[in-house]
């Protein structure tokens, strides 16, 4: 059930544009030049929705504000070589105090900043480890002078739907503007969301119908030699759960696992939603394949800023593995915004993190407006996107047969540039931009995974079904990479192009619309679905 909420593939620090400041804010400091955060305003926001009204200036308002890195590409170089199995510097991962000394902010740079928010009557809050993001909020008028931008009410002209956004980039003093990418927070239009798809019942083993943790486990030939004993998962989500559900999963068979530990970030996503049952499918997927490992729940509030901060709480916590189940079209998102959670990603990747992200349930058109569209954060060139398949299993629990599920995300990115452990595989239809997904999974929905949540049993599917299943797998790869004193699987996608299709089911059948399923990397699956133990030897060798 996949939820929506993205050079050589590498993201720089966003070029600074020169911007005229409003006469209101220009007054405030006459003889400071501004300069703008490029890219941070909504597309389209003008063709799309009617301004109804300013914003309430006592309308207090959470931001996050991302610098960028130091170093210029010296990040990218270092994660491409600590990533990369014929690197002498692979799996050489930095500690968080390591990265915030390499690339990190300066103490006087971020101090700079809370100097001029304060000045500004913004209340700092938190800031983040390695120096690159900052909380803060204010009333919407403080905010307003702060960055130099309108905040108004406005309505979208398709959905009905009211939010406030900035009328223009925020704008800041040149020498402020120059270290900072995004400020998260000016516009509550997007919100991730999760599409639930049908729960089907099906003759399989699961109550409620669906695939039962043995047939599962069975189908991706995972070892009962692993179990995710003494690994951790983090789950970032944007709705809560029910123990009790989950206990009754785990109690039906007998999977002994841990009960999951909540974070909440910014306060937590706050009462109980639609989102339940997306929360409950990532955690039983997870005990269902790797029922030994530690869950964390990261919930956050569904807001930009909520994202960007719940992101580097996961990289915060060090969890080397991270399963992502919300997520939005590329086109709905600012580029400011794709880039301060790009540059979380590349934090992560730099210290060894891993993130499995759903690639979306409508096929190649995810932004659902007649094209070729991809789901972010699954196109995000430091994170491993999952596509969707049918999955068949035997009588015994074996692989039998797989094919591309219709819904399952896939195409090419609007955004970033190929990445160079990408073009070996490189297609036509790709036009030289990053390729979605790089895996997949079971994700149908008939037979799709059985599920208890909610008080009942259920048969749910989508990619997000799919994505801790890949998440699962990490899991399992790094308790055998612990037993023979190998680091961590940390970012997977260049070692897993490296593999070139040996521990994976390649499928070749099936379509997500525009695209066909083939041999070798697809559009649809893309390296397909993983043989727990042949990949994981592949891998560790």
């Amino acid at each position: 059930m996949k939820s929506r909420l993205k050079l050589l593939g590498l993201v720089a620090a966003p070029a600074l544009v020169s911007a005229v400041v409003p006469a209101a804010y220009a007054a405030d400091a006459p003889h400071t030049a501004r300069a703008a955060v490029a890219g941070d305003v909504l597309p389209g926001l003008k063709q799309d929705a009617a301004r109804t009204g300013k914003v309430a200036a006592d309308k207090r308002i959470s931001v996050a504000i991302s610098l960028a890195p130091r170093g210029g590409t010296a990040l990218d170089t270092f994660i491409a070589k600590v990533s990369d199995p014929h690197s002498a510097s692979y799996g050489h991962y930095l500690t968080k105090g390591q990265f915030a000394a390499r690339f990190g902010r300066t103490d006087a740079e971020v101090k700079k900043l809370k100097d001029y928010l304060r000045s500004q009557g913004v209340t700092v809050g938190k800031v983040h480890s390695g120096n690159l993001l900052v909380d803060a909020s204010g009333t919407a008028v403080q905010l307003q002078k702060a960055f130099g931008t309108e905040l108004s009410t406005w309505k979208d002209s398709t959905s009905g739907r009211s939010f406030y956004a900035n009328d223009s980039a925020p704008t800041l003093p040149s020498s402020l503007a120059s270290i900072v990418s995004d400020v998260a927070g000016l516009n509550n239009r997007v919100q991730l969301h999760h599409q639930a798809t049908p729960h089907t019942v099906s003759p399989h083993d699961g109550p409620g119908g669906g695939y039962t943790p043995a047939q599962l486990k069975g189908g991706y030939n995972v070892s009962s030699t692993y179990t995710g004993s003494g690994q951790k998962i983090a789950l970032i989500e944007f709705d809560g759960f029910q123990q009790s559900n989950i206990t009754k999963y785990d109690t039906n068979y007998s999977l002994g696992s841990p009960t999951p530990t909540v974070s909440k970030v910014d306060g937590g996503s706050g009462s109980l939603g639609d989102g339940q049952v997306e929360v409950e499918l990532d955690i039983e997927v997870l005990h269902a394949i790797a029922p030994k490992a530690n869950v964390t729940v990261f919930e956050g509030p569904n807001s930009d800023a909520g994202e960007v901060d719940t992101y580097q709480a996961i990289v915060d916590s060090g969890i080397p593995t991270t399963s992502i189940s919300w997520g939005a079209a590329e086109s709905a998102r600012t580029t400011s915004n794709i880039n301060a959670v790009d540059a979380v990603f590349k934090a992560g990747a730099a210290e060894g993190l891993g993130f499995y992200a759903a690639s979306g349930d409508d096929g190649s058109d995810d932004a659902g407006n007649g094209g070729t569209s991809v789901d972010y954060p699954a196109s995000d060139p430091y994170v491993t996107g999952v596509g969707g398949t049918k999955l068949t299993v035997t009588s015994a629990n074996a692989w039998s047969k797989e094919v591309a599920w219709s819904g399952g995300g896939g195409g090419k990115s609007s955004v970033f540039k190929i990445p160079s452990w990408q073009t070996a595989v490189q297609k036509s239809a790709g036009g030289g931009y990053r390729q979605v997904p790089d895996v997949s999974a079971h994700a149908n929905p008939s037979p799709g995974v059985s599920i208890y949540s909610q008080g009942s049993w259920s048969s749910v599917g989508g990619t997000s079904a799919a994505a801790p299943e890949w998440a699962a797998f990490a899991a399992l790869y790094n308790q055998q990479a612990a037993a023979k004193g190998k680091a961590n699987l940390g970012f997977a996608n260049p070692a897993l192009y490296t593999a070139s299709g040996t521990g994976f089911h390649d499928i070749t059948s099936g379509s997500n619309g525009a695209y066909s399923a083939a041999s070798g990397w697809d559009f649809t699956t893309g390296w397909g679905s993983y043989n727990a133990t042949t990949l994981a030897t592949k891998l560790l060798g």
